[in-house]
């Protein structure tokens, strides 16, 4: 009995790789044909069709997976062949907002190593040269990211463990004649998929419809080159990955069936639910809601030439440049929000309401009608061909994405004056809750970790984005906050963007006292090394909680950070400068790492600082901090 038992485990054991795998969902719940699927972080079954993140929070991912892996590489040169086919749902809340989309995958673990929650489905690393790892994926993106070169807001792409894909087709399918239809995948209504994998011909076919459409027979997006074998383990699992940051998209998916023996399982659509924006009317008759729209749009337009009638005459409505919109505005991203809506926000720019001010402007604490908490910086520009000019850059940095960036949620023009909205960060400044007598020290282990977040951000800004952004304006009182202590780089006024390669045009001196680059003396045009400088600077700031430039204790006279601990440095008492107020909360070893980290960030030769690259890898004890020279 026991051999036999041994044999029978034996068995299982090497042949179990090999059996079919061969599943189909026309529906959802916890343990659907018996089986439970993994659902991670955000993701959970809800009516009967999985949700992949969560409305209410402000970053969100969430995956489902297969819990048996799929057999890839029954031999080391040979790959296997499967066919799947799902439907899914994406739908925005506000139909104007940036979007996400979902991704089918295959991974050799639920979780990939270096995926980044919030963004690029939840999948991918936002490292500029990704490793070549066991990670495939097909996007179903519903934004557009030029940095990504994506060829629009509505695609389907090819992602090799990078997430910018090696192959991108616009959503549509091709009908009988050969002429190629459109699909909207971010509409709300149903969007039936297949993706067929071909392993003897390294191949990958895509096809999207809308739900209720029969199959074509010419794929939307094909892809062939041995290359893929580089992404593809022995085995691998299989699912779903979505994620998103500030705005609201719900990405379900309503059925799914694979196989690695054949054609995947036909999913019956007629019966799926769908999710239609909430204004939408399902109960009622196409031909009633025409006839609603039909008059409703007349009485709109009849009321609407009342109102302007009424206005014009007794109020001079429109004669007021100030609310007109110029053609150049509306090339411009993010959402554009009105003066009134913004005025209402901040209870008429209250000075109760006012958060800060600078010679760069005034910026005010708001509450949008849907209660969402928000920061308006007030701008002036003395012409409005700056002001366009300026316009183009924030609009560049209004795409840009990362957990450790300061989301735009988008502007508002009012005469020369621009107004730009911003997540409000509801625990401030770091400067404040280092200097001085704050209500609440920041203990050591935070201060690490805020570090460590700024660094990741200011990387993406040098490193991870299709152009170089130099912040120019990197200091304490500009990394800000969120309701988890963690770090974000704010303050996007002074940034100046140019490609990779490309040597920065000279420009005026800008940037605030005791964080600007000695280079910047002789040469203006802003560097990323500039940067690393200031962002040294900050490193002292927190290692130390003393400001940048401050008056001597006993003598009247200014006490450059920099230079103190330099000074320090130089008679080997570096550890000296760690702020006494949380002395019991480092080690000694650890304080003079960070140290003299910001002391090599602030050398005087810009070519002898570190990279940002390098400073996250230091900053996770990935690499050891130089010695400063």
């Amino acid at each position: 009995m026991i051999l036999f038992l041994s044999l029978f485990l034996l068995i299982n054991i090497f042949l179990s790789p090999l059996l079919a795998l061969d599943f189909f969902y026309n529906s959802f719940n916890a343990t659907a044909n018996g089986t439970d699927l993994i659902l991670i972080n955000d993701a959970k079954i809800d009516s009967n069709v999985v949700r992949l993140t969560n409305d209410s929070n402000q970053f969100s991912f969430g995956r489902v997976v297969y819990p048996t892996k799929l057999t890839m590489r029954p031999t080391t040169t040979t790959l296997s062949s499967f066919s799947t086919s799902f439907v899914f749902s994406v739908l925005p809340k506000i139909a104007s907002s940036p979007g996400f989309g979902l991704a089918f995958f295959l991974s050799n673990s639920t979780s990939p190593p270096g995926a980044l929650a919030s963004q690029y489905f939840g999948l991918f690393t936002d490292a500029t040269v990704p490793l070549v790892a066991p990670l495939l994926a097909v996007e179903f993106d519903t934004g557009q990211n030029p940095e990504f070169n994506d060829p629009d807001g509505n695609h389907i792409g090819i992602d090799l463990n990078n997430i910018e894909s090696i192959k991108t087709q616009t959503a549509g399918y091709y009908n009988s004649s050969g002429d190629f239809v459109a699909v909207n995948m971010r509409n709300g209504l149903n969007v039936h998929a297949w993706v067929d994998f071909d392993g003897e011909n390294f191949e990958i076919n895509v096809t999207v419809v809308p739900a209720g459409v029969a199959r074509p027979s010419r794929p939307t997006l094909s892809y062939r080159d041995p290359v893929i074998a580089n992404y593809v383990s022995s085995e691998m699992f299989v699912g779903f990955s979505a994620s998103k940051t500030t705005w609201v998209e719900t990405q379900r998916v309503l059925a799914w069936s694979l196989s690695d023996t054949g054609v995947a399982r036909d999913i019956n659509t007629t019966f799926l639910p769908v999710f239609l924006p909430e204004s939408s009317s399902k109960s009622l008759s196409a031909g009633s809601i025409s006839g609603i729209v039909i008059g409703c749009l007349g009485f709109a337009i009849v009321c609407a030439a009342g109102c302007y009638w009424f206005c014009r005459k007794y109020y001079k409505w429109g004669d007021q440049e100030d609310d007109e919109i110029e053609d150049w505005e509306l090339q411009y991203w993010p959402h554009r929000f009105s003066y009134e809506e913004l005025k209402q926000a901040t209870d008429g720019f209250s000075r109760d309401q006012l958060l800060g001010q600078g010679g760069f402007g005034r910026v005010y604490r708001g509450s949008l009608a849907n209660n969402t908490e928000i920061a308006v910086k007030c701008v002036n520009h003395d012409s409005k061909q700056g002001l366009r000019e300026f316009m183009a850059e924030i609009s560049s940095m209004g795409r840009l994405q990362h957990k450790n960036l300061v989301q735009m949620r988008g502007w508002c023009r009012k005469g020369n004056e621009l107004l730009l909205v911003y997540d409000n960060m509801p625990n401030g400044s770091l400067n404040t809750w280092i200097f001085d007598n704050p209500k609440k020290l920041l203990g050591w282990q935070k201060r690490r970790q805020i570090l460590s977040d700024v660094a990741e951000g200011l990387n993406y800004l040098h490193h991870g984005w299709d152009q170089v952004v130099v912040h120019r304006d990197i200091k304490s009182s500009n990394v800000l906050l969120d309701s988890d202590m963690r770090g974000r780089l704010g303050d996007f006024g002074l940034a100046k963007l140019y490609q990779h390669g490309e040597v920065p045009n000279t420009t005026k001196v800008v940037g605030t006292l005791g964080y600007l680059a000695p280079e910047l003396a002789t040469m203006a045009a802003p560097t990323p090394a500039s940067d690393v400088y200031s962002f040294g600077v900050v490193v002292l700031e927190v290692a130390c909680g003393r400001r940048p430039i401050a008056l001597a204790a006993v003598a009247e006279e200014e006490v450059v950070l920099v230079d103190w601990v330099r000074e320090l440095y130089g008679r080997g008492r570096v550890v000296e400068a760690g702020d006494e107020r949380i002395k019991g909360e480092y080690e000694g070893e650890e304080m003079e790492m960070v140290l003299n980290l910001g002391l090599a960030c602030c050398h005087p030769d810009p070519m002898t600082r570190p990279t940002m690259k390098d400073l996250v890898a230091i900053l996770l004890g990935e690499q050891l901090a130089p010695v400063p020279q």
